[in-house]
């Protein structure tokens, strides 16, 4: 007989999970930020083959319906995920001057 069981065992490991990754984000300065998503983004693809694999190797429809929920959800954290990637590293670029209005013509051409 088993003194704990397997189930109990492994929600205490996702509960720490969740914990520990919060800290870890939370704490992370914003100059990394960037690498910690294209990091992210390469757990979640790899998440995408795992339930693309639990998906067509399960028998049972229960088995189906989860690994597609979770190549659904996988696949929208990597898109969002490329999403916010871009939009930092947009941050970064140089930004060119605005006209002052009244300086000239629009082309930038003197008179």
């Amino acid at each position: 007989m088993e003194v704990i069981n397997h189930t109990v065992i492994n929600l205490i490991i996702f509960v720490l999970a969740i914990y520990v990754g919060y800290h870890v984000v939370w704490n992370v300065t914003p100059a990394l930020h960037t690498p910690l998503m294209a990091v992210t983004n390469a757990i979640s693809a790899i998440v995408i083959v795992g339930a693309m694999l639990a998906a067509g190797l399960t028998v049972g429809g229960t088995g189906k319906l989860f690994g597609t929920v979770a190549v659904g959800l996988a696949a929208v954290n990597v898109f969002g995920g490329f999403l916010v990637t871009r939009r930092m590293l947009e941050m970064f670029k140089k930004k060119e001057p605005k006209n002052v209005a009244g300086t000239g013509n629009s082309t930038g051409k003197g008179a």
